[in-house]
């Protein structure tokens, strides 16, 4: 299908995928209840579970067990445990509104009303970056893990907080030059938090001790990109017994060591101000490499050293998104670009199965509720169809608000974030 642009397979990985069946590996999964961080339980965007209670259709007034009005901005996703909802957000100091507090809400998850608001850090505003317009001075979501939140701010720093929201560590020393703001979000490795900080000059990974907030190590990218900026999310995933996070940027994306932060493998393309996260199954790491022109590398992680010539089993340059993040099940890549068209590809080939355009302007990462994949356009109209080899649209569902951040599912329920409130979306309310 010519409307996918490239795709190139070599002969040796043809003759694996015909042998072979698809094996999904995904991080380590939560409970059906929680939606811990980014992309949920197992970082991939896949709900654990399928309650009957998770709608197929709503609108403002159907199917809304309760709409809470938040405060400030922010486009962090909802991160969901032991009740409770949390958020980050920008808000405007009562003292002086050209500052920013960047804080953390708590929302109880039954009655959806704001148990507190938490002020974590201060943004000195004739000190702070501009940023995008579709960007927010809260873009990354937190982590929740045990008895703590995570709280990232890009540049700006990192908070650890216990669930009542008093903070347990500060740590603002990691600073970096941002571009557009800031919007990767950091995953948690054992006793390491690890997130990208790529801004204008010099850019890097680095990892926080979790105990007291303190740098455990930094690694620069060894690549000179001309645009160095990005903003993606790690992956984690393990490879014959060896955890990698697997951390994209711009003109490269690198695989570490979590305790080192030692290079394993890097691929080389080019491709700047990338945001999707990366997504591991069938034995590959699946890699979209942002601006210009975006493509999609299906890359096999048991590398060392500079593998681009080596372990890139093929590559589609045509349709590929460069803000949200693709779903990977039953063998094939569910994503959206970034003006409206939904894409279906093969695992094994990278051959194209389907195409259908949405409408609108997506930014939000599909999320997958058994085979009903939720797709949400910055208008806050979401389309669910069935997941499959075949195009089917099930319902249409429009909140009619804007709406930039990934939804997550748990209790449930889906807790949709949009640029004026969070929504608790449920079958029977």
């Amino acid at each position: 299908m010519k409307w996918f642009g490239r795709c190139s397979l070599s002969l040796p990985v043809l003759a694996a995928a015909l042998a072979c069946g698809s094996l999904l590996i995904t991080e380590v999964a939560g409970a059906a209840d929680s939606w811990p961080r980014f992309r949920g339980p197992a970082g991939n965007g896949i709900a654990p579970d399928t309650p009957a209670t998770i709608p197929l259709q709503w609108s403002p007034q159907r199917n809304v067990r309760w709409r809470c009005e938040t405060p400030g901005s922010g486009w962090s996703s909802p991160v969901v445990g032991g009740g409770k909802v949390y958020l980050t957000a920008a808000i405007a100091a009562d003292d002086q509104p050209d500052d920013l507090n960047l804080s953390l809400i708590i929302i109880d998850a039954q009655s959806g009303r704001i148990d507190r608001v938490v002020k974590l850090l201060q943004q000195d505003g004739e000190q702070a970056p501009s940023i995008h317009k579709k960007n927010s001075h809260a873009s990354p979501t937190p982590i929740l893990a045990g008895d703590r939140i995570y709280a990232h701010f890009g540049h700006q720093g990192t908070v650890c907080t216990d669930l009542a929201g008093n903070v347990i560590w500060s740590q603002r020393e990691l600073t970096f030059p941002p571009v557009h703001g800031n919007g990767g979000s950091p995953v948690l490795v054992g006793k390491h938090l690890i997130f990208t900080c790529d801004g204008s000059r010099r850019p890097y990974v680095a990892a926080l001790n979790t105990d007291d907030g303190s740098v455990a190590w930094r690694t620069e990218r060894p690549v000179d990109a001309v645009k160095k900026f990005s903003f993606a999310t790690p992956t984690v995933i393990d490879v014959a017994g060896q955890t990698q996070v697997i951390a994209p940027g711009s003109d490269c994306v690198l695989a570490l060591e979590p305790t080192s932060g030692d290079i394993l493998w890097q691929v080389r393309y080019d491709g700047y101000s990338v945001i999707p996260k990366p997504v591991y199954a069938n034995g590959r790491v699946f890699v979209m490499t942002g601006y210009d022109r975006a493509s999609l590398l299906a890359i096999r992680p048991d590398g060392q050293g500079d593998v681009t010539d080596t372990h890139v089993d093929w590559i589609v340059d045509k349709g590929i998104s460069k803000t949200p993040s693709l779903i990977a099940t039953d063998g094939i890549l569910l994503l959206v670009s970034d003006d409206g068209i939904a894409v279906c590809i093969d695992q094994e080939s990278g051959e194209g199965l389907w195409k259908q355009r949405l409408g609108g302007g997506f930014s939000a990462s599909p999320i997958l509720v058994g085979q009903r994949l939720y797709l949400t356009n910055e208008a806050g109209l979401t389309t669910v169809l069935r997941a499959g080899r075949k195009y089917e649209k099930i319902s249409e569902n429009d909140l009619q608000e804007r709406t930039l951040a990934s939804a997550a599912v748990a209790e449930g329920a889906i807790f949709q974030r949009t640029a004026k409130a969070l929504y608790r979306l449920q079958t029977g309310t």
